[in-house]
């Protein structure tokens, strides 16, 4: 596996109604977006940035991933 493999953990802000990513792994990331796909396009561009601005040591001969994972909290309606 690459040692390029960075975490990524997203949740939905429901009082927002946005996603919002963070990393442990990427300092400064914090970004929002209304759906879970403007999310994965703003962290493509964001990432390398940051790890760039940041200094975060990876190689640079093998490709760049990110995991990410997300939490969603959903009410489910309870039938008597």
């Amino acid at each position: 596996m690459s040692k390029n493999v960075f975490v990524v953990q997203a949740f939905w802000d429901e009082e927002a109604s946005v996603w919002v990513a963070t990393s442990d792994d990427i300092p400064g990331l914090v970004t929002e977006a209304d759906t879970a796909e403007k999310l994965l396009d703003k962290l493509k561009v964001l990432i390398p940035e940051l790890m760039e601005l940041n200094q975060v040591k990876f190689s640079k001969k093998e490709p760049l991933f990110f995991d990410l994972k997300s939490q969603v909290r959903q009410q489910i309606p309870v039938f008597s």
